[in-house]
């Protein structure tokens, strides 16, 4: 079985938070609205049935936490999720902070505007924040 490697695309546009028990943890490089991607670890995935059961499992509650950790650190309103994998085959779950009047509000995120990179400070600080919550 060939050994996990994260897309270069996704380790481009994201600075890395850590690995979950399944997933590695990303937060998207564009301060518009908060954004973290979990990727499953697992080789030549390109969709959530594809995992074992097991897996699917656990990619559910990792979900889950990260969505709660992120709408307790940005004090968001809406948290969306998906996996689209249109461009980026790796199988990898969006998880975006959404807020009424932010740039694409009510819309979706992708391919809207133009991205707004994080200092490295601000991406240092809401890092810290999730793993915070993430440990407790």
């Amino acid at each position: 079985m060939p050994d996990f490697a994260l897309d270069q695309r996704l380790q481009n546009d994201s600075f890395p938070i850590g690995p979950l028990g399944l997933c590695q943890l990303l937060l998207m490089n564009d301060k518009r609205w908060p954004w973290l991607i979990l990727v499953p670890q697992r080789a030549d995935m390109s969709e959530i049935h594809e995992l074992t059961p097991l897996d699917q499992t656990m990619l559910s509650f990792e979900t889950s936490m990260v969505a709660e950790a992120m709408k307790t650190a940005t004090g968001c309103e809406k948290i969306n999720s998906g996996a689209l994998g249109n461009i980026v085959r790796q199988l990898h779950i969006h998880i975006v902070a959404r807020n009424s009047g932010d740039a694409a509000w009510p819309g979706p995120v992708w391919g809207h505007g133009t991205r707004e990179p994080y200092t490295d400070e601000e991406a240092s600080k809401l890092i810290s924040d999730l793993r915070d919550r993430l440990s407790a």
